[in-house]
């Protein structure tokens, strides 16, 4: 390994600083600690944008809300131990989401590791199962070479979190080399450009099929490919529905667009899933809110399926063309060649009307303000352009199926790991990274709970978003399973015992509002449009269901709700 004179003799602090500069850093999220000391004495001169957060927690979720906005790697520090392991599961929803961040752990001085030091926790152990890779430090002058490797790792392929384990002593010491930073990663090369005969095996089976569909998964958005997957859609007029994080690669207006898929998906979405011949998944890996029967998972179907994850084709569903690329990539070379377009009307025609006569619905009234029409309302009042985040539960489904999503990336949610207490920080995240952008947040009465905390932030840095939150004073997707699978029986899923939410925002600062009544509700919303942060508590029906809804282990064709 190479070494790299430096100028002058440098801590490992200002290595760590200076090489986040030279990656393009300028936003850094954490709370601080013992161990991680040197560094946030060295952040105090210098010139990088540091976002304190209340909670670790709140932390990693707000640079995740940065990274799932812009696709650039969110950076965190926090200290070791409890600072460490209160990160850990913002870590794992990273993982989940394939989402780039790169998250430094304080950690004891060496001579402590493994002896049960004050404040240790073996986060490389900890860690190793929810992020891409990990590193602890033991050189200062490695500093440089396993950060600017973090990132390369973060963000190529399946993105995801990288955990860099910072001890103490490693940070503090100076040094007058460092070790060449040049990226060499033999067992590392992910494939990003599809094999030219499968793509001709796609366009081949294509060319026979009487029922095609296209499931656009989040990896469409994370590859900035919705462009490209329009294109083909129209050009081979393929009908599109999605999973939760493709929402906004194709606008919910389109024609072709079935909206959502899955166990709170649209009853066209579903069906076409149940009964396509020929089914082109995109960046989605099949999961269990999609197919929540394998078994019967479109069951008429040759299925296609284009992931970056070799592991995630064939993992759940027998795939019959399966192609290993980048989805933009893929898409671009699809584009090029010339295939067959065969007549698709009779697919259309049916394809149509199951979504004429089974829209997403509600019964409306004017006796009570039901939480679909609330999000209609912010999508009118929006004009649609919003970077909209949720948090976890009810009002994510409603607002997955209401909200009327343009493009890609608009919607910042958790997905696979469905952290409750995610809203909050990521809605900040998402305004720090898009400061240009109108952000609101749906946040449910539960989740906003477990991390309000990160609402002192709004006035200390600025930060303007919109929060609305619906209070059906319960926590509405576990009471909701629990009446229907349980006998009613609502065992702990009852906030009948809640503080007075107006009067925390006001604690914090904030322009709020109460909202009660159906009759003045679009008015009373256009709150939304004033200048700064607003919270709003819109109280809703406790008894709303989420519909429709394929119970787990059922066939998407099996779903409740639907008239």
């Amino acid at each position: 390994m190479g070494k790299i004179k430096l100028d002058e003799r440098t801590s490992g602090s200002i290595l760590l600083l200076d090489t986040l500069k030279k990656l393009g850093v300028d936003k850094i999220f954490g709370y601080p600690g013992g161990s991680v000391l040197p560094l946030y004495d060295a952040i105090y001169d210098y010139d990088i944008n540091h976002i304190l957060a209340r909670h670790e927690q709140g932390a990693v979720a707000a640079a995740e809300g940065y990274a799932k906005s812009t696709g650039e790697p969110g950076v965190v520090v926090v200290t070791s131990g409890p600072g460490a392991t209160n990160a850990v599961t913002g870590i794992a929803d990273a993982f989940s989401d394939s989402v780039p961040m790169i998250v430094f752990t304080g950690q004891v001085a060496t001579p402590g590791i493994g002896k049960d030091a004050f404040q240790e926790a073996d986060m490389v152990g900890i860690t190793m199962p929810i992020t891409k890779y990990n590193y602890q430090i033991r050189e200062t002058e490695d500093i440089p070479r396993v950060i600017t490797e973090a990132f390369h790792i973060a963000t190529t392929g399946r993105k995801g979190p990288v955990v860099i384990d910072l001890p103490k002593d490693i940070s503090a010491n100076e040094v007058d080399f460092i070790n060449d930073v040049t990226i060499d990663l033999a067992s590392y090369q992910p494939t990003t450009v599809p094999n030219g005969k499968q793509l001709r095996k796609l366009m081949d089976g294509l060319a026979y099929a009487k029922k095609p569909l296209i499931l656009a998964g989040g990896g469409v958005n994370y590859a900035q490919a919705s462009q490209e997957l329009l294109a083909f859609v129209e050009k081979y007029q393929i009908p599109v529905l999605a999973t939760l994080l493709g929402l906004g690669s194709v606008p919910s207006a389109h024609p072709l667009f079935l909206g959502m898929g899955g166990m709170h998906g649209s009853f066209a979405a579903n069906m076409a899933l149940t009964e396509c011949d020929f089914l082109i998944n995109l960046g989605s890996r099949f999961d269990d809110r999609l197919a929540s029967s394998p078994s019967t998972f479109a069951p008429e179907a040759k299925v296609v399926h284009i992931d970056i994850d070799p592991a995630e084709i064939g993992k759940i569903i027998a795939t019959d063309i399966p192609i290993v690329s980048d989805i933009k990539n893929a898409l671009v070379e699809l584009l090029k060649l010339d295939g067959t377009v065969p007549n698709h009307d009779e697919w259309l025609r049916h394809i149509a009307e199951n979504k004429a006569k089974h829209p997403f619905k509600y019964k409306k009234t004017n006796q009570e303000i039901k939480p679909q029409r609330v999000i209609e309302l912010v999508g009118k009042l929006t004009d649609g352009d919003a970077i909209i985040v949720t948090d976890v539960g009810q009002h994510q489904m409603w607002t997955a199926q209401f909200y009327p999503f343009n493009w890609s990336n608009q919607l910042i949610t958790s997905g696979g790991l469905g952290t409750m207490g995610f809203g909050i920080p990521a809605a900040i995240g998402a305004k720090l990274a898009n400061p240009d952008k109108e952000v609101v947040l749906f946040v449910g009465d539960g989740g906003f709970q477990m991390t309000n905390q990160e609402l002192a932030i709004l006035n200390i840095y600025q930060v303007a978003i919109k929060v609305i939150m619906l209070n059906n004073h319960s926590l509405g997707m576990v009471r909701q399973w629990q009446e229907t699978f349980f006998n009613a029986r609502r065992s702990e899923s009852v906030l009948d015992q809640q503080p007075d939410f107006q009067l925390l925002a006001e604690a914090y600062g904030l322009k709020h509002r109460l909202l009660t009544n159906a009759e003045t509700l679009e008015e009373d919303l256009a709150i939304i449009k004033t200048e700064g942060s607003v919270f709003i508590e819109v109280v809703v029906p406790f008894s709303e269901l989420v519909s429709p809804m394929v119970p787990a282990g059922k066939s998407n064709f099996e779903m409740l709700g639907v008239d």
